[in-house]
């Protein structure tokens, strides 16, 4: 599964080009205070997480949906098949050496 995150472009499309103005519409339009270096993150690349209170701000900011800001992808991975591993057998080492004597 991949997550794709498009808050630029969706920021974009609605004529918001900088993280300053979608602070100040996240401001005025969902009531949430980010810190700049705080949207300045969401803008310029893909979060490791979110809370959805954040992801509701943005929508309501930007008049979107979260299918705006965010793709899924939940094509199955195909895996490689791994091979089967062998079974190790210890090896003896046979010597050519004196024989020893019985006990």
């Amino acid at each position: 599964m991949q997550i794709r995150w498009k808050l630029r472009m969706a920021a974009a499309q609605r004529e918001v080009w900088t993280a300053a103005q979608l602070r100040r519409l996240l401001a005025e339009r969902a009531g949430l205070e980010m810190s700049s270096a705080s949207v300045s993150a969401l803008f310029a690349k893909h979060p490791a997480q979110l809370k959805l209170s954040t992801l509701a701000a943005l929508c309501t900011a930007l008049e979107c949906t979260p299918n705006d800001l965010i793709e899924v992808d939940t094509t199955a991975i195909q895996r490689p098949v791994q091979p089967a591993v062998a079974a190790v057998v210890p090896q003896v080492a046979v010597g050519r050496g004196r024989s020893m004597p019985p006990m």
